[in-house]
């Protein structure tokens, strides 16, 4: 999948110089300036959008990414603590009281 998004992003970085060379011609003959600055508008959108398939995900949403990581490791913790748990035990729940102490103490109250 990679490498079908770095030739698609080198075709629409190859279309993007194009437009915008022709942006530039129509833009320096003065009659046919309307016509050019919008074309300067599309290559510089055609340059975002090829550039934005480069590079990966996490760059690209970070806070997606980080609430994903983050739910996914919720996820682990809560599977550890239900595995401890059934196996039951005094020890088992102290060691969860003062993992919530813990994090009570960390999380800074509004």
């Amino acid at each position: 999948m990679k490498p079908l998004r770095w030739v698609a992003a080198s075709l629409l970085g190859l279309v993007g110089a194009i437009v915008a060379l022709l942006g530039v011609v129509l833009t320096a003959t003065l009659i046919l300036a309307p016509l050019g600055i919008p074309l300067l508008m599309l290559a510089r959108r055609l340059f975002g959008t090829s550039g934005r398939l480069v590079v990966p995900r996490a760059v690209r949403h970070p806070l997606d990414e980080l609430d994903r990581t983050g739910s996914d490791a919720a996820d682990d913790i809560k599977g550890t603590f239900r595995k401890k748990w059934r196996r039951g035990g005094k020890d088992v729940r102290k060691r969860t009281r003062k993992v919530r102490k813990r994090a009570r103490d960390k999380i800074p109250s509004s």
